[in-house]
């Protein structure tokens, strides 16, 4: 069962910011990061089923669409995409655009892209820290300014653009109102609090995003899909041999593996593909750990997890 520490791509968009603070040590100076995907360590392992990225915005995205997988697959892909984000930070007055705001013939929908219409067709809503967006595929959506999140998505990098505010990158008319879902997406399902620990932020078709919060200097037994990513995004712990802390991810090839939480607890995101939450996924191992862990320094954690894992 492999636990791996994540390697980092940094992927440059217009779009994009120079300081990523607190989340990557990158420098973005000179060649603006928009995106940091998450990878196998293991160049050489299987390709996962899902990405995990985190965005950061200092301007706007493109009005796009992703393809279905009936559609994808009937352009030779293997598979479409369909994606979740969670909201980590957002600035004043900071919005998303998901659906449209009234239903659109295909035609209605191509006009709107000649003549720019179509920002004002999208359905833009205010974002704040901590809110969750499920976007099925087919869905037109876009990312405003001053935004930092999380995206959890089935692994496809077919992304059909409809309008790009003037920055001369191509566009994908055709496939993407073909693609589309020209309507208002309807009201998400709320976040479901499974126990004080586990908050199910979306449970869809092909994934499930869950935030875990956890108590400081506590022990559990993570009982892990055979592909499941851990983003930090607070606090610190070593999950198997691996310490992690804010903006770190933590790879588990599936079964059974300790987390020691350090002292100042641990918030995460924790993503892996199923249609609905495993409820067997984490298991408190005692009410608290001993004083090592209470006071450890990462080197301290690893010693500790070793005598559990």
């Amino acid at each position: 069962m492999p636990i791996e520490r994540a390697s980092v791509r940094a992927m440059h968009k217009p779009w994009g910011v120079s300081d990523l603070q607190p989340w990557s040590d990158i420098d973005g100076t000179g060649d603006a990061v928009g995106e940091l995907w998450f990878e196998r360590a293991d160049k050489n392992a299987p390709v996962p089923a899902l990405l995990l990225k985190l965005l950061f915005t200092s301007g706007p995205l493109s009005i796009q669409v992703h393809p279905d997988d009936t559609f994808a697959r009937a352009m030779g892909m293997p598979n479409g995409k369909s994606e979740a984000w969670y909201t980590i930070s957002a600035k004043s007055g900071a919005q998303i655009g998901i659906g449209l705001n009234r239903r659109v013939t295909p035609r209605e929908l191509r006009a709107s892209i000649s003549n720019r219409s179509i920002v004002e067709l999208v359905q833009w809503r205010s974002v704040a820290k901590g809110d969750v967006i499920f976007i099925p595929a087919g869905t037109i959506h876009a990312l405003g300014a001053g935004i930092v999140l999380a995206e959890i998505q089935q692994r496809s990098d077919t992304t059909f653009r409809l309008f790009d505010y003037d920055r001369h990158r191509e566009l994908h008319i055709n496939n993407a109102v073909a693609v589309a879902n020209a309507w208002p997406l309807p009201s998400p399902a709320n976040p479901t609090r499974l126990t004080d620990e586990r908050t199910v932020l979306v449970a869809s078709r092909h994934f499930v995003l869950e935030r875990v919060d956890l108590q400081e200097a506590s022990s559990w037994a993570l009982v892990a899909e055979p592909e499941t990513w851990i983003l930090v995004l607070d606090g610190h712990a070593a999950i198997g041999l691996a310490t992690v802390s804010i903006g770190q991810v933590v790879f588990v090839g599936g079964g059974r593996s300790s987390i020691e939480v350090g002292p100042n607890g641990l918030t995460a995101l924790i993503a892996y593909p199923a249609a609905q939450p495993i409820d067997s996924l984490l298991q408190r191992l005692c009410e608290l750990s001993t004083p090592l862990v209470q006071s450890a320094a990462p080197a301290d954690l690893i010693a500790h997890a070793k005598a559990r894992t």
